[in-house]
């Protein structure tokens, strides 16, 4: 996946790499995930976080909420009901590193693991709604006061990705995800913020910087905890 994000980065048209990388974060997910719960429940909690985070795109596209109003281009393909597939499959493989966060942030308590997640979540969105929309994968019907997106994006990310948690620790139980997808949510936040502040063309210092510190914060504080078990 590494090699694939990078290679995109260098490339003149990188929205061509998008849905392999996404199909290859969900493979890695699942893998991990796999490792800590068996592969049938692995493969159970990620298709409940994908569902979960298609019915909301759904919704988005079709209403505006929870997001504000947009609409996807015809560059990714296929297409279900207006939504890219490969996006659904990224709300599975994010929301189950971020999961892997939340579980190492607050350990004890749904409530208190679902407002968790749902930052290190929605912190990584700080990153994907820039770039996707400077790839031309979607567009916002108004201009927002973030790199033109607006501020209800990130409330309905951070109400969706909480869903999501719920969803998610219902279907794994109680068995803890494991340090494998804490790795993943590592590695997505480092190479976000390095794409964004020396390898994409123009460079956003400030994309970089508000994801970074973001993801950056959650995964240092994850990892901490993690420890300290």
């Amino acid at each position: 996946m590494m090699i694939v994000q990078v290679v995109s980065g260098l490339d003149a048209r990188p929205e061509r790499y998008t849905g392999l990388i996404v199909v290859l974060l969900a493979a890695c997910a699942v893998a991990f995930a796999a490792d800590a719960w068996g592969t049938a429940r692995a493969v159970a909690v990620f298709g409940a976080a994908v569902l979960t985070g298609y019915a909301a795109e759904v919704s988005g596209v079709l209403t505006g909420f929870p997001f504000g109003a947009y609409r996807y281009s015809d560059v990714l393909w296929p297409q279900v009901g207006g939504v890219p597939v490969v996006v659904a499959l990224a709300w599975g493989g994010m929301g189950l590193a971020a999961y892997a966060v939340a579980a190492a942030v607050a350990p004890a308590g749904r409530w208190a693991r679902a407002l968790a997640g749902a930052g290190a979540l929605t912190a990584w969105d700080l990153f994907l709604d820039p770039q996707m929309v400077r790839l031309g994968l979607w567009t916002w019907a108004e201009d927002g006061s973030y790199r033109g997106i607006p501020l209800s994006n990130f409330a309905g990310w951070l109400l969706v990705s909480a869903l999501v948690m719920l969803v998610v620790g219902r279907v794994c139980g109680d068995v803890e995800p494991g340090r494998g997808l804490l790795v993943l949510y590592t590695v997505m936040a480092v190479m976000e913020t390095v794409a964004f502040a020396a390898v994409f063309e123009p460079p956003d210092p400030l994309v970089a910087a508000a994801g970074g510190i973001t993801m950056g914060a959650f995964a240092a504080l994850a990892w901490r905890r993690s420890w300290q078990r």
